[in-house]
C-alpha cells in the first residue's frame, strides 16, 4: 500500500509503502472491542469501598431485648437494615483489570492502524522535529485541518516538539511503544512519522 508523506508546513516528502499486514487488514469490531475493553478495565482505579457490618463504629450490645417489644429482633445497630449501619455486598477494593493474550492485543493495534488507513484517517509525516513555539505549530496543525490528532513518533519524541504540542487543545504525541487501540480510535486523525512507522513494523512482525 503506497501513500503519500508531507511535512509539517504541508509540503509533499515523497512517498512510502505501508506493510499491507498492518495497515490493509479488514477491520474486526469484535476484537477492537476486546482490547479496548481489556485496556480499559486496566486503567480502571478500584479504589471504590463501603463500610461493611465488621466496620462500622456502633456497640455490639443488643439494642433491646429479644421478646416482648412486638418488633422484629435485632442484636446490633450495625444490621444494613439501620440507618448508619454496615453496608450488605458493597463496592470493595479491587481490581477490574482481566487477561488478554498478547496475540490479540498485537492484532488489535494492527487492526485499529488498519481502520484508520482505510478511513482515509492516516497522515503519514516526514519528522515531528525541530525547535518551535506552540503557536507556530498550531497554526500548522490548523491548516492541516486537524482538529483531534494523535501524532506516533519513533523510540523517542522530539523534547521540543513534545513541548510546543502541550498545550494544543486536540493534539497528543505519543513514541511508538505507547502507541494503542484506544488512542488510536478515539481521534479523527492518526499521524505516524516515517520513525513511527519503522517501529511499529518491527514492534508487530
Amino acid at each position: 500500500m503506497k501513500i503519500d508523506v508531507i511535512k509539517l508546513d504541508g509540503g509533499s516528502a515523497g512517498s512510502l509503502d505501508l506493510d499491507e499486514a498492518l495497515f490493509g487488514l479488514e477491520p474486526r469490531a469484535d476484537i477492537l472491542h476486546r482490547v479496548v475493553r481489556w485496556q480499559r478495565n486496566n486503567a480502571q482505579a478500584g479504589t471504590h469501598k463501603v463500610k461493611t457490618r465488621s466496620e462500622v463504629k456502633y456497640s455490639t450490645k443488643k439494642i433491646y431485648r429479644q421478646k416482648g417489644t412486638g418488633g422484629a429482633r435485632h442484636g446490633a445497630r450495625s444490621a444494613p437494615i439501620f440507618r448508619g449501619g454496615g453496608v450488605y455486598k458493597g463496592p470493595v477494593v479491587r481490581s477490574h483489570g482481566h487477561d488478554l493474550p498478547k496475540k490479540v492485543r498485537a492484532l488489535g493495534l494492527k487492526l485499529a492502524l488498519s481502520a484508520k488507513a482505510k478511513a482515509g484517517e492516516l497522515v503519514i509525516i516526514d519528522a515531528a522535529a525541530g525547535a518551535m513555539k506552540t503557536s507556530a505549530l498550531a497554526k500548522q496543525v490548523a491548516a492541516l485541518g486537524w482538529k483531534r490528532a494523535l501524532i506516533i513518533d519513533g523510540a523517542s519524541v522530539n523534547e521540543d516538539f513534545m513541548q510546543a504540542a502541550r498545550n494544543i487543545e486536540g493534539l497528543d504525541v505519543l513514541p511508538s511503544m505507547g502507541a494503542n487501540v484506544y488512542d488510536i480510535l478515539k481521534r479523527d486523525t492518526l499521524v505516524i512519522t516515517k520513525a513511527g512507522i519503522e517501529a511499529l513494523e518491527a514492534r508487530l512482525k
